[in-house]
């Protein structure tokens, strides 16, 4: 099982090494990749290197050597959550980003200082008295708790911007991958956390042998994803977007906002700027002659709807509305939802089942009877 072990240590480190080869030198894929991603290979890179060289024994026996994975632990909760964030909002690294970084440099001095420089007698003689176990265990907690903090901070910024989407776009990004990659990361340091816990009140080397386990269960999921995010960029590759302010300096009257939601009425019916599939709510409110908040507000205060299930429902009425043509013979349900608009069939079926209370199938059925 080592051996096993130790050849997918040796797998994954030449393919961090491969893949940031191709970053530094393929402009190509320079501009593709998140540089996050870049660091991250790097952070992979620098745990597994450690591992390698004690493995290999290419300095000799020295159990050293293997600490200098744990440069790597703190560095990587902090990345993936700054490559969430600049995937997201599309914003580059500034030196405010650093302060992320802190925990980790702290955490790689403490690591130097402890684990490193002391001679082996002094940590033959902290290994005897318990006291290096109890540190390791602790510095594992902070490693986890860290981690999984900025992980959870990740997925929270993530269901915030498709739940913001709503009010920005009438149609829904394909974020599942992203979304995968997130869950993935979740799964290991979820498993990492259970087996921390058992180790606490069971066998003390529990937690050092899954350690290794769960590294290069993380070391694939990245690998895997670099790989991806240079062969297919899209797919990591979310339109940012200006969400909308708040709009609290709009200076519309009462009287305003009735004529306008008259006017909007008039467009949607008369103009039907819903058949575009990708409408933004930017677009809607440069017809109206508004800015991007005050169409908020509009929607807000006089219809009850953000822009997403606004839009959908006048895609909705289209939708009823071709299928009680002869052309509705020419298409199937999701042919005509597509005429109407929807460019996907999974909103199209939910936001028919949210806004009319059943699903289509259902409703021509008691329309039949």
């Amino acid at each position: 099982m080592q051996t096993f072990v130790n050849q997918l240590v040796y797998f994954c480190f030449f393919q961090s090494l491969f893949l940031l080869g191709v970053y530094l030198f393929s402009a190509k894929n320079r501009k593709n990749i998140n540089g996050y991603i870049a660091f991250l290979i790097f952070v992979l890179f620098i745990g597994l290197s450690g591992r390698v060289l004690y493995v290999s024994q290419i300095l000799g026996d020295n159990f050293r050597l293997i600490t200098i994975s744990e440069f790597a632990i703190l560095l990587f909760g902090a990345t993936v959550f700054l490559f969430t964030k600049s995937s997201l909002t599309d914003q580059h690294f500034t030196r405010k980003d650093l302060r992320h970084y802190i925990p980790a440099a702290v955490y790689i001095l403490f690591v130097v200082f402890y684990f490193i420089i002391p001679s082996d007698e002094m940590i033959i003689a902290r290994i005897k008295r318990g006291e290096l176990y109890t540190v390791v265990t602790i510095l594992v907690g902070i490693g986890l708790s860290v981690n999984l903090s900025y992980w959870l901070l990740s997925l929270i910024q993530f269901l915030q911007f498709k739940n913001n989407l709503k009010n920005e776009l009438s149609y829904t990004l394909k974020t599942q991958f992203f979304l995968n990659f997130l869950i993935a990361i979740g799964v290991c340091l979820l498993v990492w956390v259970g087996v921390y816990f058992t180790s606490l009140f069971g066998p003390e080397t529990i937690e050092r042998e899954a350690r290794q386990f769960i590294w290069l269960g993380i070391a694939f999921i990245i690998l895997f994803i670099a790989y991806y995010g240079m062969v297919a960029p899209d797919l990591f590759r979310i339109q940012a977007l200006s969400l909308t302010q708040k709009y609290s300096q709009s200076k519309l009257s009462s009287a305003d906002m009735d004529a306008l939601k008259q006017q909007l009425e008039t467009i949607m019916t008369a103009k039907k700027p819903y058949l575009n599939s990708t409408l933004m709510k930017a677009e809607l409110a440069m017809m109206l002659g508004i800015s991007n908040p005050e169409l908020a507000r509009l929607l807000n205060e006089r219809i009850g709807m953000n822009f997403f299930d606004f839009v959908n429902y006048y895609r909705i009425k289209e939708f009823i509305a071709l299928a009680e043509t002869d052309k509705a013979k020419e298409f199937t349900f999701f042919g005509l939802a597509q005429e109407a608009g929807f460019n996907s069939k999974t909103t199209f079926n939910k936001s028919f089942r949210s806004l009319i209370g059943v699903s289509p199938s259902e409703y021509f059925l008691k329309a039949r009877n």
